[in-house]
Order: structure tokens, then C-alpha cells, then sequence
């Protein structure tokens, strides 16, 4: 179906790789010679950039050259379907982040499916937050300070680390940010039913991503936990979450699970913030020239000083 984009995005379109993840090993392919590019052009001036592999923990920190401690962070998780990337897929957003806040900035390298299906991917992200709680003396941290974001599969994890802090006891989290969330894996909201030959992310790569998460046959099941798709968890056990801001893009599958969980923070007494931005594709942020995609960067710099000052 013909959709009415913002103007610039729909120019830029034809620029923009289709993403197929029905064959994954060619889509990891492309992916990792695009990233490998935008690395090697990437500007680190002003960040301290340390890939940690220590204590069955594997992350990527950013830390500004020269700022004052202690310094808020941000768990920043990637995107990818549960299926794709690493810490390179938001290395430029998060030198310009770490830059903008001034702030330290943690990207997890979890584990993918379909090798490793849930929880292995909160579970590494629960223990990325847990390294930066215990190292944030030598970090220059603030545990008080810390906030977890994450953009698709990246804003569901995010979502599922809050989950696991708040059941453990773990560290405290203060803000969760939530852009383009995938939360729901029985994909039966009005957005999902209806945009299915949206770019970048689409019906199909939503199913395939949630059956290589979950496991064959288990999505839109009974029992599946709120930890691995936080629209299961009903309105009274998100009680006691961090305080969210959730963005959706207009013409995005995964638009409406982002407003009904939006709507079940509210309902649970957690604030929450929503932001639809219209004429939007999942991934419209990557047409970064465009107007629509700068006010999405503002907002969330914006967002993020505001919720770590």
C-alpha cells in the first residue's frame, strides 16, 4: 500500500537498503560491511572508546575525554530483530551521545538468536548493567545516575532489564527510553495487522524475528514471560518501573504496542512520555539529514539530560 511519508524520507527511500532477514546470513553480511565502513569514518575526538570482555561480560564503553566525575550513564542497547548487530550498529549515535550529555555511555554485545534465544540477550544486558554498578567507582559513575535505552528489539531488552533490576533487587535504574519498541510478540494490534509492507522493518521480519527469540511455534502462545515481550505483563506488575519516554513512528508495525505500553505505565502509576512522530518508518532516524529525523536526535538528548541531571 502507498503510504504518505514526510517528503524527505520518502526521498531517501531509494537509498535505503532492504532489510530481509529470511535469510540471515546474507543480511549479517551486508550489515557488517556497512558497519565496518561507517566505523572506520567515524568521529571519536572527545571519546574514550573501550571494547570489555571481562567476568562472562562483553560491552562497548564510551566515556568523554574530558569531563567532570561523576558522570551519568546510559545502558544504550542496540536494535536488530533480537537477530542482527552488535555495539557497532549505534557507534556513531553513541560517540555523539557520550558527547552531547556529557556522559558515559554503555552498549552491551549480546548474545543473537536464533543461537541464543531468550533470555540469553536480557540476561547479558542485566549483567552489562550489573559490571557498570560494581565498576562505577574506577568509571567515574554515578549510580544514581543511570538510564536504559534501546531503539526495536534494543527498547525490549531495555524494557526486560528494568524488569529483571526491579525483581532482583539489582541496580537502581532511574529512566527508561523507548524508540520504536518491539514488545509484543502476537503481533495482533491494528499497526501490526495493517503495515505490512512497511520499509526497513515489516510483518514478516517481525514474525522471523520473534519466532528466532522465542523459539518455533512459541510466539502469540500462552505463558510467554513479560521479560521476553513486555506487552504480556499485565498493567499492575509494571508498578514500581522507572519513569519512560516512549517514541513510535507513524507508519511502523510496532507503532501501537509502543502506545499500549505507554498507556499500561500509566495505568500501573509509572510516568510516561509518548511522542508519535508522523510521516515516520521504523528506522526513519537513519535518514539523519532529514528534519523530522533531527528533531528525533534533539528529543532525545533533550530527553536524556533531563532524566540523568
Amino acid at each position: 500500500m502507498r503510504y504518505p511519508f514526510d517528503p524527505e524520507l520518502a526521498a531517501a527511500l531509494a537509498m535505503m537498503p532492504e532489510v530481509n532477514v529470511s535469510d540471515l546470513a546474507a543480511a549479517r553480511a551486508a550489515q557488517a560491511a556497512e558497519l565496518a565502513r561507517q566505523v572506520a569514518a567515524a568521529d571519536t575526538e572527545g571519546v574514550v572508546v573501550t571494547d570489555v570482555r571481562e567476568a562472562g561480560t562483553a560491552l562497548r564503553l564510551y566515556r568523554p575525554a574530558a569531563a567532570r566525575d561523576p558522570l551519568p550513564v546510559v545502558l544504550r542497547i542496540h536494535g536488530g530483530g533480537f537477530l542482527l548487530g552488535g555495539p557497532d550498529v549505534d557507534h556513531e549515535a553513541n560517540l555523539r551521545l557520550c558527547r552531547a550529555l556529557p556522559g558515559i555511555v554503555v552498549s552491551p554485545d549480546y548474545r543473537l538468536a536464533p543461537e541464543h534465544p531468550y533470555p540469553a540477550a536480557p540476561e547479558d544486558c542485566y549483567a552489562a548493567l550489573c559490571w557498570t554498578a560494581a565498576n562505577a567507582a574506577r568509571l567515574g559513575a554515578d549510580p544514581e545516575r543511570v538510564v536504559v535505552a534501546g531503539d526495536s528489539a534494543g527498547a525490549c531488552l531495555a524494557t526486560a532489564v528494568a524488569m529483571l533490576a526491579r525483581e532482583r533487587g539489582g541496580p537502581g535504574i532511574c529512566f527508561q527510553y523507548l524508540d520504536s519498541p518491539a514488545l509484543d510478540d502476537r503481533l495482533d494490534t491494528p499497526s501490526a495487522r495493517q503495515f505490512t509492507d512497511t520499509p526497513v522493518w515489516n510483518r514478516r521480519n517481525a514474525e522471523l524475528s520473534w519466532a528466532a527469540y522465542l523459539g518455533a511455534g512459541v510466539p502469540g502462545s500462552a505463558g510467554v514471560p513479560a521479560t521476553a515481550a513486555p506487552a504480556r505483563a499485565a498493567p499492575g506488575d509494571l508498578a514500581g518501573l522507572p519513569p519512560a519516554h516512549v517514541a513510535v513512528m507513524a507508519f511502523d508495525p510496532l507503532r501501537d504496542e509502543g502506545i499500549d505500553y505507554a498507556r499500561s505505565l500509566l495505568t500501573a502509576g509509572v510516568f510516561a512520555e509518548l511522542h508519535l512522530f508522523p510521516g515516520t518508518f521504523h528506522g526513519a532516524s537513519l535518514v539523519r539529514h532529514a528534519a523530522v529525523a533531527r528533531r528525533m536526535a534533539a528529543e532525545e538528548i533533550t530527553v536524556l539530560r533531563r532524566a540523568a541531571r
